[in-house]
């Protein structure tokens, strides 16, 4: 590979893109050239299909990067013909044909799944769907443990909710069978079980994971260790060339 990747941050629920904010800050101080996209929360399907076509658009290769929910949409977008990689923190690396539910669902649940709130949306033309988002009083706990407390509070009152529906759809593909993937375990998470994520990862055959001893969102409580880690799959694609 001669030249080096865009480097495209894909933010998951409960979150938008401001949640890479100290990471795409470390990164554009690197040198690198950084797009972090909003992932608009409605289905896998369609989150994915849109992140695939705001990679395509991208002239030359992408290394796309997913938190959380991030991970599934990576999962399928990185199918893109111009993804050389993909990059996983505290992320949902599912199999062809696996939904959220079904990955979840091989392990105990975490702190999540009883601090999760349910609320309609309009549909034109179809029945309402439902939004999940974390109760904001069990946020910073759940999700955002060990980042400033007042940078948490800003963060709980101000999600992007994630559509019930994304729970239950199939990833109608899995780009790390064909491309190269690294993965950061949040070891501290109590939003996903660190056990879904090691597992996701162990079967995709990562290069590499490495464990933080961190929360759910640790672009915000570790930003140099993601940033650096970040690098390191950039340095073994320019390795690879």
């Amino acid at each position: 590979m001669t030249d080096s990747p865009t480097i495209v941050l894909v933010h998951g629920a409960f979150a938008d893109a401001a949640s890479w904010a100290p990471v795409t800050r470390a990164l554009l101080d690197a040198g690198h050239t950084v797009l972090v996209p909003p992932v608009f929360n409605r289905s896998l399907i369609g989150d994915s299909a849109y992140i695939r076509s705001f990679v395509e658009q991208i002239d030359g290769p992408v290394l796309l990067a997913g938190h959380s929910y991030g991970g599934a949409v990576i999962t399928v977008a990185g199918a893109a013909d111009n993804v050389v990689g993909l990059v996983y923190v505290a992320g949902y690396a599912l199999d062809e044909g696996e939904s959220l539910g079904q990955l979840q669902g091989g392990f105990p649940d975490s702190e999540l799944a009883a601090n999760l709130v349910y609320s309609p949306y309009p549909i034109e033309g179809a029945e309402p769907g439902t939004d999940v988002s974390v109760k904001i009083d069990a946020f910073p706990a759940v999700f955002a443990g060990g980042v400033p407390e007042e940078r948490t509070q800003v963060l709980a009152v101000s999600q992007r909710p994630l559509a019930a529906v994304a729970f239950s759809e199939a990833a109608p593909v899995a780009a790390w069978k064909t491309k190269p993937a690294w993965g950061i375990v949040s070891s501290a998470d109590h939003t996903i079980n660190p056990d879904v994520e090691r597992f996701g990862y162990t079967r995709a055959g990562m290069r590499r994971q490495i464990e933080l001893d961190a929360p759910h969102l640790a672009m915000q409580s570790h930003p140099e260790e993601v940033a650096a880690f970040i690098q390191s799959a950039i340095d073994e694609l320019a390795a690879d060339a």
